[in-house]
């Protein structure tokens, strides 16, 4: 089941629909970092290419997080 979420991004509102355990991963990333939800995913959005999916990058990042750990 996916969970959607909209955000504001670079003046566009989007909606980003993503498993909930990516939704947490992303949480406790925020947290960690002293950032809100919205900011860390605005940070993913303006680091990202316009060919991937802002999903994609989302999912990535965690990943990379994870691994870093």
């Amino acid at each position: 089941m996916l969970i959607k979420r909209s955000f504001s991004l670079a003046g566009h509102r989007t909606s980003v629909a993503l498993e909930p355990e990516f939704w947490v991963a992303l949480e406790t990333m925020a947290g960690g970092s002293g950032q809100s939800l919205a900011a860390l995913v605005a940070a993913i959005d303006a680091g990202r290419s316009t060919e991937q999916p802002l999903a994609s990058s989302l999912r990535v990042a965690c990943l990379a997080a994870a691994a870093a750990r």
